[in-house]
């Protein structure tokens, strides 16, 4: 039963140690108890206040081995920039057709790229797709001319990061059955990206805390490397 590989995995870990990046990916690989290819996990405790605008922690970054999963992505576009999005390897491509079809429920896609120049049209999705995280937006560089670039990056293992209202980032950065290597590359790029991300506002300790994990398994606990600013 899970209940018990958990408590099994769980022992393999020391709860009051911070493990080494390499050190906590290695135990990673140990502590997948599903049956299924678990999803990895990072979680990073930050030292803001999210309820300051100018404090908020939001971007993209490409994974560079990926997320183990091919996201669908969908670009709402007219004229040339329709055969661009196609020519990169986007799914499916419209204009107000498929604003249209979007509106009455269609949801196959992952991810929404739209021109600015169609945004005033898909601006009545707004409510169905704002709740759900779809909307396509400028800061998560969703809304965008550069179709080509953008929709490849999303093939190739793009993700958007965003710190919640306590303060936390929490993303998938790949799959328990990745080999070490490729769990390191995304786990420092990621680390890297939100460094790069400080805002200015944010003062004393910027990391407070970084967590790995898997779909159910134990928490690792990693040493934030950049603890406070220069």
């Amino acid at each position: 039963m899970a209940g018990k590989k958990f408590r099994e995995v769980q022992k393999l870990i020391d709860p009051e140690k911070l493990y080494t990046v390499e050190a906590a990916v290695e135990l990673l690989k140990k502590t997948a108890v599903t049956k299924f290819d678990s999803t990895v996990e990072i979680h990073i405790a930050l030292g803001i206040d999210p309820k300051q605008s100018d404090q908020l922690v939001r971007g993209t970054t490409v994974l560079p081995a990926g997320t183990g999963k091919t996201k669908r992505v969908a670009v709402i576009a007219k004229g040339e920039k329709v055969k661009e999005a196609e020519a990169a390897g986007a799914d499916t491509v419209g204009e107000d057709d498929l604003v249209e079809k979007i509106s009455k429920g269609w949801m196959e896609f992952d991810v929404l790229v739209a021109t600015p120049d169609m945004m005033k049209n898909a601006s009545r999705l707004g409510k169905l797709l704002g709740s759900r995280g779809l909307m396509p937006n400028p800061k998560a560089g969703t809304v965008t001319f550069e179709l080509e670039k953008t929709v490849k990056e999303l093939k190739a293992g793009r993700i958007e990061y965003r710190v919640d209202s306590y303060g936390i980032v929490h993303l998938p950065i790949g799959k328990a059955s990745f080999d070490k290597d490729k769990l390191l590359l995304n786990v420092n790029a990621i680390i890297g990206a939100i460094t790069q991300a400080r805002p200015a506002a944010a003062k004393g300790q910027y990391i407070k805390s970084i967590t790995l994990t898997t779909t159910m398994g134990p928490a690792i606990h990693v040493e934030a490397l950049q603890k406070v600013a220069a």
